[in-house]
Parts: C-alpha cells; structure tokens; sequence
C-alpha cells in the first residue's frame, strides 16, 4: 500500500488536537486542553474558541515533527466538522481548508461521535492491534452524548438507543458541581467512588422503555437527596462524599449497562465496545469487563488517550474515508448537532 500521511484536526469543544496518521499507524497524537474554564465550573464558548485559535497552529506543527515528517508530505487532512461548539468547530474547519487549498491535496469532513467508534480502529507502533469486526455494538458515552450504536460498516452506523434529555457525562458533572468538587467533575467523582461503598445510598432509576436512556431525573433525584440531608447536617457530603460518588456511579453505571445488554439480547450481537470521555471511567470499564465474562461478549475498550477529544480518531476515519474517495468541498459549514 503506498504511504499515506493523513492530518488530523480534532476542534469541537475545549481540546485543540491534532494527530499524524502514516496510513492507519499513529505517528503523534497532540492534545492542547485548556485550563481558562476551571475557575468557571464548565466550558465558556467564546473562551474556547480563542483558545483554539492561540494554539492550533503551534499544536499541528507539534504533531508534525513529533511524526518525523514535513508538512510537504501530508497527502490528506481529515477534520471535525461537527457536532460541536460553533465558534471552536470553525477555527478547525477554517485551518483545515486553508491547509488543504495551500497544499492542493483532499479533505476529509468528519462526524465527531463516528470518529469515537472508529477510535478501535487506530494501530500504534509495537501494540498488539485488536480491533472489533462487524457489526459489533458502541455504547458512546460523554458529556454531550449517550448512544448505543449498530455498527455494520466503518460508515454505516445506526443509533439505536439515545438519551432523551440528558447525557450521562453531564449527570457526573452536574452531581459532582453539586457537592462542590472540582471541575471536570466525571474524573473527581471516579477517583473518590474508589474509595466509597457504592450501596452506601440509593438513587432513582428511571423507567425509560426501549433502549433510550434518561439522566435529567436522577440529576434532580441527587439534588434533592442532598438538599434534604444537608438540612439535617451541614457536614453531610464532607462525611459522606467517598460513599456518595461511590453510589452516584454505581446507579449510572447500572442505567448504562442495563440498556446495553438489552441491546446485545435484542440484536444477537456479542462485540461490544465502548467509546467516549465516560469510557475512561474505571466503574464503567469493570462493569463492561463482568458483563463481558459473564454474558460471552467480546468487549473491546479503548486506550485512555483515545476516550477524550482527541485528532488521531478523526484521522482514522478520515483514512477510512480517503480509501472510499469520500472527499469534502471547500464550501461546507460546521454543525452543532446532528446525528451520524
């Protein structure tokens, strides 16, 4: 196969990344995050995208040396186009045009919730590769989404369970802002649920019928659960706060994968994977790695580099697209939701 060197460029939120792929084997994988949000509890758009634009000139010449090579030897560059925050997606999009018509070579536009699936698919240097065939189930879990999905191709995807409200990231981060952690809160609550009983408190299940999911009532559920108890004692989640992260996750966890083995029941299929910033959850990869011994599944979780924002997943699919000559044009704009 002749070399191929694919540039990836990874905008859509609060990390500024960009990856050098030499056909499907990674070569650099570089990850800005900025810290400008912390002392905000969350990410602010206008900040983000000014941020973008500081650093991804000096992040894609990082990724570039790091791989050994020159930008005279990129053949293709693969981009998120969405979904995403507006203003940050643009700063990736506008580069990646400009990089593109510079060097006369294609652009690839990519899906960012696709681009966490086909994560699997990236090789590195002296790893063992592992990656699931199809069709093989995705539950895609972060911030912003919780999906389970039927993966029959690299480009035939079907979502076939979704939340209806909120994502289970959001529910990590809102329950961790209410007991005052630090922010992201998903990893704070999981570094403290170590050390937690996770029967230690019961909190509402939803009953959602099919394969969707639904996170905004166990938000309020926790609110109101503390609220109460604070009432009785001020000092309640400083006592409790190991056992609370503890409970907090193992009902999350459990609404996770509940839905997921109906869908591995519903569909006959054993190859499950699991992808996103949530997948880097060690409750979560447990519960797949049980699910896993116990129900007979082949379950393939991904390295943690891979689980955040991240452009060497966008590289990857971009490679896969630049095989099928799946191309993009220089009049596209980004998007801020939509589905793959």
């Amino acid at each position: 196969m002749k070399e191929l060197y694919i540039l990836g460029i990874e905008s859509s939120c609060d990390d500024t990344s960009a990856a050098v792929l030499k056909n499907d084997l990674l070569l650099s994988n570089i990850i800005a995050s900025q810290e400008v949000h912390r002392k905000f509890g969350g990410v602010v758009p206008e900040l983000a995208s000014r941020a973008h634009q500081q650093s991804i000139i000096p992040v894609v010449d990082q990724a570039i040396k790091e791989a050994g090579i020159t930008p005279d030897d990129i053949g293709a560059i693969a981009f998120t186009r969405g979904p995403g925050l507006l203003g940050s997606l643009l700063v990736g999009v506008s580069f990646a045009k400009a990089f593109a018509m510079a060097r006369k070579i294609p652009m690839m536009e990519v899906d960012h919730m696709q681009a966490h699936v086909l994560a699997h698919f990236i090789r590195k240097q002296g790893k063992e590769f592992q990656a699931p065939s199809f069709p093989f189930l995705c539950l895609t879990v972060s911030g912003g989404h919780t999906q389970i999905v039927k993966v029959d191709d690299y480009f035939n995807m079907t979502v076939i369970g979704k939340t209806i409200d909120d994502a289970a990231g959001e529910a990590f981060d809102k329950a961790a802002k209410i007991m005052s952690l630090p922010y992201p809160g998903g990893p704070v609550v999981d570094k403290l649920a170590r050390e937690g009983n996770p029967s230690a408190f019961n909190f509402a299940k939803p009953s959602i019928p099919g394969l969707d999911f639904s996170f905004s009532g166990l938000k309020t559920n926790i609110l109101y659960f503390l609220r109460d108890r604070l009432k009785e004692d001020e000092n309640f989640i400083e006592k409790n706060k190991a056992d609370l992260c503890a409970s907090i996750q193992h009902t999350i966890i459990e609404i996770l994968m509940d839905k997921l083995i109906q869908a591995s029941q519903i569909t006959g299929i054993h190859q499950i994977a699991i992808a996103g910033g949530v997948s880097a959850n060690s409750g979560l990869r447990q519960a797949m790695t049980k699910a896993g011994e116990k129900l007979g599944w082949r379950v393939y979780i991904p390295e943690f580099a891979f689980t955040t924002d991240n452009a060497a997943m966008i590289a990857i699919t971009g490679y896969f697209k630049y095989q099928r000559g799946l191309f993009a044009t220089q009049d596209l704009a980004p998007y801020a939701r939509g589905n793959m």
